[in-house]
């Protein structure tokens, strides 16, 4: 049993509050942050069973009273930024998962700063007095445990969790709280009569196992014992670049479909240009509206990094993964691995028409040509000053910005 030396931090509703910080005449309303679909609801707005991603539709039916706003990411972005700077005031050892927390390994800062309590109320201190947000954050011997107790603390809270009864507290909580456990798994393990986390403990891992195949079997059985091994890391280098797109309450148009995988291939190919990277595998996963999910990839011979390339690559890799399951989609995401320096072109042979996936040929030196000027439209004039037309005057995909997609998972 270890030291509970690990906090997990998390700004509560964090889009949300920040525009309540920033337009005062929003504080104690429901806010929900957003275009078609929600990617932030204020606790105001949650009290009403609005949550993220959810239709904007649904969610004032839900809550009339909600305010809707579009937000801002670039004072987003900031704030985050400086939570993190008062986090690495704590410690060196910051692992930043998400644009609202981060993990905190501070068993090397206890010496000069105090009890993993004093430090994380003195967390919550600055980042009120200093940013002006609410965070709550969680204390324990494991990752796992320290995202659980953030969860719990919420909203606006701390709580620690002592090793030495830990199993305890874990035990009586709804199995839900585990990673992993999502609606359908919850659903499954309930008709088996398992409600609580000390009765998936009790299960046996062959039987879990045999309940839900072995990759979440064995998972969730770990997790139900609080055995988490993994140590705060501070990151490098991106192993990939990607990016997503929630749809509300799903898509089901092959042409809808088309569109938005080409605006999430605008924006991934953009990210790899700016930090001079092409990749070899395209990754598509899709999530459907019973909360199951399709991946499916493909690798090249040679790294790309243009807009049609992604485009092209992932058409065939969305039309197979809905070909597995029926339903319309949620979520599509796209990311890009295997990374190479982002170098000269070199021309392929044979010197025929060629395909957007080949980046030497003539077809693919093309679409480069296009997106670097593309990129250079963009980086004088806005990033919404030229795009794909078909994307443009495609009105259901407005009002949901590429930095709030990372929302839509988390919930």
């Amino acid at each position: 049993m270890g030291e509970a030396n690990i906090l997990h931090v998390d700004l509560d509703a964090f889009y949300a509050s920040v525009e309540q910080m920033l337009r005062p005449e929003l504080k104690g309303k429901p806010v929900l942050v957003g275009g078609g679909v929600v990617l932030a609801a204020s606790y105001e707005a949650r009290a009403f069973g609005v949550s993220a991603p959810m239709g904007v539709r649904r969610a004032l039916e839900l809550c009339p009273s909600a305010i809707v706003v579009n937000g801002s990411f670039d004072r987003y972005a900031e704030l985050s930024e400086a939570v993190m700077d008062i986090c690495a005031d704590m410690t060196p050892l910051v692992e930043q998962i998400s644009i609202d927390e981060a993990f905190l390994d501070v068993s090397g800062s206890i010496h000069l700063l105090g009890e993993p309590s004093k430090i994380g109320a003195e967390v919550r201190r600055r980042v009120r007095i200093e940013v002006g947000l609410p965070i709550s954050v969680g204390i324990a011997s494991t990752k796992f445990l320290a995202k659980v107790a953030s969860a719990q603390a919420k909203p606006d809270g701390l709580l620690f969790i002592d090793p030495d009864t830990e199993l305890e507290w874990l035990h009586r909580l709804p199995v839900r709280v585990i990673w992993g456990v999502g609606p359908v798994t919850d659903e499954k393990l309930s008709a088996h009569g398992v409600h609580t986390v000390g009765q998936l403990a009790a299960t046996p891992r062959e039987t879990l196992v045999r309940w839900l195949g072995a990759g979440s079997g064995n998972h969730l059985h770990s997790l139900a014992w609080n055995l988490d091994h993994r140590r705060v890391t501070v990151g490098g280098r991106a192993g990939s670049v990607g990016s997503q797109s929630a749809l509300g309450r799903g898509l089901d148009d092959d042409a809808a479909l088309g569109r938005t995988l080409l605006s999430i291939a605008d924006r991934v190919a953009a990210r790899l240009r700016k930090k001079g990277r092409a990749g070899r595998t395209i990754t598509v996963r899709v999530r459907f509206d019973d909360m199951s999910s399709v991946t499916r990839s493909v690798t090249f011979p040679a790294a790309v990094s243009t807009t049609g390339a992604l485009h092209h690559a992932s058409l065939p890799l969305l039309a197979s993964a809905r070909t597995s399951h029926d339903g319309p989609v949620t979520l599509v995401s796209i990311s890009v691995s295997h990374l190479e320096p982002g170098e000269a072109l070199q021309l392929e042979l044979p010197f025929d028409s060629g395909h957007p996936t080949r980046a030497g040929s003539p077809s693919g030196a093309a679409h480069r040509m296009i997106d670097e000027r593309v990129d250079q439209a963009r980086a004088r004039f806005g990033k919404d000053s030229v795009g794909r037309a078909s994307v443009l005057l495609d009105e259901s995909g407005r009002g949901v910005p590429d930095e709030f997609r990372k929302l839509a998972e988390k919930d």
